[in-house]
């Protein structure tokens, strides 16, 4: 725990304190806000995320010969033996890296004129590469989380592995940059990426979506429902923030319409139906 407390400073909220205090500061009389949206669609693609990386974590070993996994709706288990089931341990966070760099291709490349869509691809970019990234920087120092484990299965030395961690924060301060700049503010210029109220909305943001991600994690022990979203949202957090804080041009305000709540909270019931009715049990493969 210890380990994770200390690279969570270093990776979050280091970078958040240096890009609030290079962010421009707010202008007189400016309030940031947390909108409801946003805290919905965050703790969406969260699940969605976590649901996908679990999935590919079970995929593999069900293909696997002597393998018979078992997917639950925050995790995964399985029964038998392979000499590769420590390296399909990484195989989770290698798809989830793939979802955030497509939805992150989709937020620059498509034109996504629709503000849902819009918030929906962004945080699943989000989720995405900060989910998988966070897990590899973790992997590189605690051996017995899934990416450590597949980075012992491939023999890496303690310098190999100080050498992945740094590409990973590498990977994380350049993912802030391209997510800052497609960040979709629908509230003008005081809350656009570049500027201290973006901070704090973004921070506020990501917090509060841990909340609404209780019921969805249950029942596991504190370090799965609380910690692990808290370490990814304030890595995440950080990055995106340190990189909102290098735009000097200030985003015209836009008077376009917010992401619909409506598709939030229904996706947010669904998710939690098929979580707590359907995979709770665990489905065997």
């Amino acid at each position: 725990m210890i380990t994770i407390v200390w690279l969570t400073v270093a990776i979050g909220a280091a970078p958040l304190a240096l890009g609030v205090w290079l962010s421009r500061p707010r202008p007189a009389g400016a309030r940031f806000s947390a909108p409801v949206g946003a805290i919905l669609y965050c703790a969406l693609a969260f699940n969605l995320t976590f649901f996908w990386q679990e999935l590919w974590l079970v995929i593999p070993k069900a293909l696997t010969p002597g393998l018979h996994p078992v997917l639950f709706h925050n995790n995964h288990t399985w029964t038998g033996d392979s000499r590769w089931v420590d390296l399909l341990q990484g195989t989770g966070a290698v798809a989830t890296l793939v979802s955030g760099l497509a939805f992150a291709a989709a937020l620059r490349l498509v034109r996504l004129r629709s503000p849902t869509w819009r918030s929906f691809a962004f945080w699943m970019a989000f989720q995405g590469l900060y989910q998988s990234l966070s897990q590899v920087a973790l992997g590189t120092l605690l051996p017995g989380n899934d990416m450590g484990r597949a980075l012992a299965f491939l023999g890496l030395n303690e310098a190999a592995k100080l050498t992945l961690l740094a590409l990973a924060v590498l990977a994380m301060a350049l993912a802030g940059g391209w997510l800052a700049r497609a960040y979709p503010a629908n509230r003008g210029t005081s809350d656009a990426p570049g500027g201290r109220a973006f901070a704090y909305s973004m921070f506020a943001t990501t917090m509060l979506s841990i909340l609404v991600l209780v019921p969805f994690r249950e029942p596991r022990d504190l370090v799965e429902v609380a910690v692990v979203p808290l370490v990814v949202h304030l890595t995440g957090t950080g990055w995106v923030v340190l990189g909102s804080a290098r735009i000097r041009a200030t985003r015209p305000a836009s008077e376009g319409p917010e992401p619909s709540l409506l598709v939030a909270v229904l996706g947010l019931a669904a998710t939690l139906a098929l979580f707590q009715l359907i995979l709770r049990p665990g489905i065997a493969f």
